[in-house]
């Protein structure tokens, strides 16, 4: 009885845990405890006299000092399990069998077993308070006592005190009743109470990891885990598990599914091509000091904005006329953006090449030059370099004298001969067409001789 007293104060510090009944969880139970027989339960109809004997602990319990039970059960679904007990004890107190009074006597310490096959019934998922999960019984069984034995047909209640998950205190009363009941010992077995205490484990639910969690209802069963994550581990301790981290291994931010921003500036680190440096997200988290749309690890000028195609660099201008170089087709010399970096060429310069035009000299009749004209024609190359993309049109002609039969090739040679001089004086002939008139466009009349001098002349005229 002083184990037993135990038993139920260690209940009471328990019932404020978390506990469970017996379910598909943990689907099998062994029960271990003492068992205590009274025989006096058929003995009066005095339903007080009765109920007085069934606390009668000393008197009239027969109850052996060490464990005495064995219960083993298995859970059926929706409250039901079926367990099979096996139990040992000895009776030396036997109540004889008298109508409204009761004798107790010693019917020889008769050795008692009993095996038995119960269905039970929880009503925890009943009730509010889960510590404490009543239930009834029926079953039935084979009772020893002494030489005697039957079968005999139970029926009890109970209670289970949950501790933790998985152990509880058990107590239990079952009333066995014999159909071969003249209550003579060694010969008949008498309809008795069976009284149960013990201590109750359940198990079986499969937990791979070991993490606590079992397996159907951990979302990593595979690896040992936290209850709050579902049995998955959080390696980094970030709050976010591992499966649902990108960065499990470092600790982090939720907005970046676990994964840190060493510079703030909202790039991920694993994102972020310059993670300790504060930059743009356009720039995969790199900043661009000069704001050319260059990112400053790719840009080789990056304290002064230039564009993509020179690495982040200004263009170099040489000239300083504001087209730079690559554009420039005079790099060297200024002239405007409408001319390609190039100087244009004005109308002294124009009016200087015809006034050299007019004074070169030709063989007569044909189309060689005199000496002293080539001075003048290295005059005419000399303006026409310093305007490299300038256009021009050598144009030849004669005075009337002669027929067009005569003068038209005539003027077509001595304007080609001037081309061909200038080219080889380093003018691009692509810079260069010529073409002879004759006398078709006089400048002046042609009946006197000044006025046919001054028609035999060459012309340079600006291609736009």
């Amino acid at each position: 009885m002083k184990h037993l007293n135990k038993l139920f104060a260690a209940a009471l510090l328990c019932t404020g845990l978390t506990s469970h009944a017996q379910n598909a969880d943990h689907p099998w139970a062994v029960t271990i405890g003492a068992n205590a027989v009274d025989t006096k339960i058929s003995t009066t109809n005095n339903f007080s006299n009765r109920l007085g004997g069934y606390f009668n602990v000393k008197d009239q319990w027969n109850i052996l000092p060490s464990v005495s039970y064995l219960n083993v059960a298995r859970y059926l679904g929706d409250g039901f399990s079926f367990g099979i007990t096996g139990s040992v004890n000895k009776i030396d107190k036997f109540i004889k069998p008298e109508a409204e009074n009761y004798e107790i006597y010693n019917p020889g310490d008769l050795t008692y077993y009993g095996i038995d096959a119960e269905v039970k019934y929880s009503f925890k998922d009943l009730l509010k308070f889960k510590v404490v999960d009543p239930f009834l019984l029926v079953g039935g069984g084979y009772t020893f006592m002494g030489d005697a034995s039957a079968g005999t047909v139970n029926g009890g209640l109970g209670l289970n005190f949950w501790f933790t998950e998985n152990i509880a205190l058990t107590v239990q009363s079952t009333y066995k009743h014999s159909f071969d009941d003249t209550r003579t010992p060694n010969v008949d077995i008498a309809s008795h109470m069976q009284h149960f205490a013990g201590i109750k484990f359940q198990f079986g639910g499969k937990d791979t990891d070991g993490d606590g969690i079992l397996d159907k209802y951990d979302e990593c069963p595979d690896v040992a885990g936290l209850k709050e994550f579902n049995g998955c581990p959080d390696t980094d301790g970030d709050g976010i598990p591992d499966h649902l981290d990108t960065c499990p291994d470092v600790a982090g931010l939720p907005e970046f599914n676990g994964c840190p921003d060493t510079d703030g500036d909202g790039v991920p680190d694993h994102l972020d091509e310059c993670p300790d440096v504060f930059g743009l997200k356009e720039f995969n988290g790199c900043p661009d000091t000069d704001g050319d749309g260059v990112p400053d690890h790719k840009d080789e000028c990056p304290e002064v904005a230039g564009p993509k195609e020179n690495k982040g660099c200004p263009w170099p201008d040489r000239d300083g006329d504001g087209v730079p170089d690559h554009l420039d087709k005079c790099p060297d010399v200024a002239g405007p953006a409408s001319n390609n970096g190039c100087p244009e060429i004005k109308e002294e310069q124009m009016k200087q090449l015809n006034d050299y035009g007019r004074t070169i000299l030709f063989n007569t009749g044909k189309f060689t030059f005199q000496e002293k004209t080539y001075p003048v024609l290295d005059n005419m190359a000399k303006i026409m370099r310093e305007y490299p993309t300038a256009k021009f049109s050598i144009e030849g002609h004669t005075d009337s004298t002669g027929s067009d039969k005569i003068n038209l090739p005539l003027s077509e040679n001595r304007a080609n001969a001037v081309k061909v001089y200038l080219i080889e004086k380093g003018i691009d002939a692509s810079r260069l067409t010529s073409k002879g008139y004759g006398s078709s466009k006089p400048i002046e009349s042609n009946k006197t001789v000044k006025g046919r001098e001054i028609n035999r002349r060459v012309e340079v005229v600006l291609q736009k």
